[in-house]
């Protein structure tokens, strides 16, 4: 029986569009889902797609969003593009009855978050927020091993997503840093992944307890010479306009659980490109992950005899692990890219109707930027702040 197709719109042929589009293209030659894939129209801005188009084999290029998810042959509307326009894209595509993909955070506020989520509950669509994260092998089975209990009782998540690409202060003010486009610094970028792999293992947040800090309060405009170089100097004198979000923020967090936790998160840990990291200590055991080192679990198993306790390498690459049996023999690793794969693979299941809903979803896409928000007030108000309070 032949499958059904679903055609794709992918919005943004950036660096989240090819990783997307690489990864509708290997869905279907990895997993066996119930869909073929077309890739049928790539969306941008000015920016010619011609080109992007032709490398990953959209069949068309089209530069009005808006025309594009009300066509009826598109299915699947899939959204990489700076926070700010997330809302009204998801919202018009959950309207057209679309099924949609959307990249992380959210939305530039909770509210927005509820709007998203209000018009697929509505519409009665599938919606997948791209915190990929969770779908690293050895996460998913960090996840397993405390379903099963093997931790026990958690006291204490430690939680850093570390990168240092801003601190040159030649760094020009990109939509990255202007809270208008993407509602923060990286509490919204960073701390949002941190937060999401939190609640995914262990649960919600009740209260957070938080300092954000700008350390280069000003940063050159695009284009008027920032981070330009001739013969060893830089560019003088160069427009300069204020950094209204955050370089760097540390949060204590008080669960829903009863655990205590930190997440920190910074654009200025210098030598660090993508360390996102965790750490949770039960009353049984504890396991420790770094993505820099994606493939691996480190896991102490406490009810072992004391002379022969100790973290311990587990190297995620088996078929028993989580969608290892997918890809590679044991001991293969896999990669960045695969991450998102698995991820449209459990996108489609969902579509099926087949296993769980997938989450995250733009409800959870809420509840993450809610937290973010308290985040921002208690460091605004150098008060604790309940994350009920965020309405």
């Amino acid at each position: 029986m032949a499958k059904k197709t679903l055609n794709v719109a992918m919005i943004g042929g950036g660096f989240m569009g090819k990783a997307h589009s690489n990864a509708w293209l290997k869905v279907n030659k990895f997993f066996d889902t119930d869909f073929d894939i077309n890739l049928k129209v790539i969306v941008g801005n000015k920016t010619p797609l011609e080109a992007f188009a032709a490398r990953w084999g959209y069949d068309e290029v089209s530069y009005d969003w808006r025309e594009v998810v009300r066509r009826p042959d598109i299915d699947i509307v899939d959204i990489g593009t700076p926070t700010w326009e997330h809302m009204e894209m998801a919202v018009a595509a959950a309207e057209a009855g679309k099924h949609i993909v959307c990249e992380k955070p959210c939305a530039l506020s909770y509210q927005q978050c509820l709007k998203m989520a209000e018009a697929a509950k509505k519409a009665g669509v599938v919606t997948y927020l791209n915190h990929n994260y969770r779908r690293v092998p050895a996460v998913a089975y960090a996840k397993q091993l405390v379903e099963e209990g093997r931790l026990g009782t958690i006291y204490h998540w430690r939680g850093a997503y570390l990168q240092d690409w801003i601190m040159d202060p030649d760094f020009p003010l990109t939509w990255h840093l202007q809270s208008k486009y993407a509602g923060g610094g990286p509490v919204f970028d960073l701390s949002s992944h941190a937060y999401d792999l939190a609640r995914y293992l262990i649960g919600d947040a009740k209260a957070v307890t938080a300092v954000n800090k700008t350390f280069i309060t000003e940063r050159p405009l695009p284009g008027a010479g920032a981070a330009t170089f001739s013969a060893g100097s830089k560019t003088e004198n160069a427009q300069k306009a204020p950094v209204d979000v955050e370089d760097a923020s540390f949060a204590v967090v008080e669960f829903e659980n009863g655990a205590l936790g930190s997440i920190e998160s910074t654009r200025f840990a210098v030598g660090c490109k993508n360390y996102n990291d965790f750490e949770v200590y039960g009353s049984k055991g504890a396991i420790r992950f770094n993505f820099e080192s994606m493939n691996e679990l480190w896991f102490l198993d406490a009810t072992q005899p004391q002379a022969e306790q100790g973290f311990r390498r587990i190297l995620c690459t088996e078929g028993v692990h989580p969608y290892v049996s997918a890809w590679w023999p044991g001991g293969h690793i896999i990669g960045y890219e695969h991450t998102f794969v698995n991820a449209f693979y459990d996108f489609l299941q969902a579509i099926a109707g087949k296993g769980a809903p997938i989450t995250p979803d733009f409800e959870d896409g809420a509840a993450i930027i809610r937290f973010v928000e308290a985040v921002q007030l208690s460091s605004k108000e150098q008060r604790r702040v309940l994350i009920e309070e965020i309405k």
